[in-house]
């Protein structure tokens, strides 16, 4: 008979010891404190898409570069790049995060983009999605 074992991270096996801090930083204390590795990942892919691209120091290849788009002509080929750029740096970055879906979304017109970003993590199985809504204004 076949078992449908789950791969628990260490970490969360104290659920009273902080992982990390949760963005964005809007609590009374500034920084929220996150618990769980799938938290934790998720506010990371978030940090990852909201950070362009040599706006890291030491870490130059880093980031999304989605808000560098906002003030660009957004037309399919420039979503098509954006998609494979997010994919490789995923891929790169994450290894254990499978995208599922990827889309792109928003009035292109106004510069306003919704990117619709959902994953599974690999070793867990474990789902997850992050709906970002950037404007150029």
């Amino acid at each position: 008979m076949a078992y449908g074992l789950k791969n628990i991270n260490v970490l969360d096996l104290r659920p009273s010891t902080g992982i990390g801090v949760a963005i964005p930083f809007s609590t009374p204390a500034v920084f929220q404190t996150v618990y769980t590795t799938k938290e934790q990942l998720k506010y990371n892919l978030i940090n990852f898409l909201l950070t362009d691209k040599r706006e890291r120091i030491f870490n130059a290849t880093f980031g999304g570069d989605i808000r560098k788009q906002l003030f660009e002509q957004i037309t399919m080929d420039t979503l098509d790049n954006l998609d494979t750029q997010i994919r490789s740096g995923i891929a790169y970055y994450f290894p254990n995060v499978i995208i599922t879906k990827l889309t792109f979304g928003g009035n292109l017109t106004q510069n306003e983009l919704i990117v619709n970003f959902s994953y599974r993590i690999n070793n867990t199985g474990e789902s997850d999605n992050v709906i970002l809504n950037l404007n150029g204004q």
